[in-house]
């Protein structure tokens, strides 16, 4: 009786190994072909920014000190809000002179935008909010005069609300 039991749980290990194995095989090319296809999607990514940061050319950092607006106030609220920030503008070094000459009306866009948003709403906002705010805001109003950015976006620096 021994001896069977024994042999009933060697062959029962026997099979249960060769099924893991199998599984092992079976499962294993699919991963790698997953991972290749991963890493040529990365490969593929870096070399479009590779390709992107030399059409564009490197970039040149410029800010927008001290926005400062109020925000708007709730029916029943008698206490004023303010939002201040700095913002930074990535412009292609070869547009850098015209991006400079930009500033007042980035400065003027940036203030009409934030001085719409209400309080409740600029509490509940991230920072990549108020940065795709500000450059949806900054493409109308390029596409509105018809005329092509001289920045690739617009990031925020600073912010503050009180």
């Amino acid at each position: 009786m021994n001896k069977k039991l024994i042999m009933i749980i060697l062959g029962v290990a026997l099979v249960c190994g060769g099924g893991a194995g199998a599984a092992v095989w079976f499962l294993a090319p699919k991963a790698d072909a997953a991972e290749a296809a991963h890493a040529e999607d990365k490969t593929a990514k870096k070399k479009k920014k590779k390709e992107d940061e030399e059409e564009v050319g490197p970039l040149k950092y410029l800010t927008v000190d001290k926005v400062i607006v109020m925000l708007r106030r709730s029916p029943n609220e008698a206490v004023p809000h303010y939002l201040s920030a700095d913002l930074v503008v990535a412009t292609p070094v070869k547009l850098e002179k015209e991006a400079k000459e930009h500033l007042p009306l980035l400065r003027s866009v940036a203030v009409r935008t934030l001085s719409g948003l209400p309080m409740d709403k600029a509490q509940a906002m991230t920072i990549d909010e108020f940065a795709e705010a500000l450059n949806k805001a900054f493409e109308a109003e390029y596409e509105k005069d018809e005329r092509e950015q001289p920045f690739k976006e617009v990031m925020i620096g600073k912010l503050i609300l009180e």
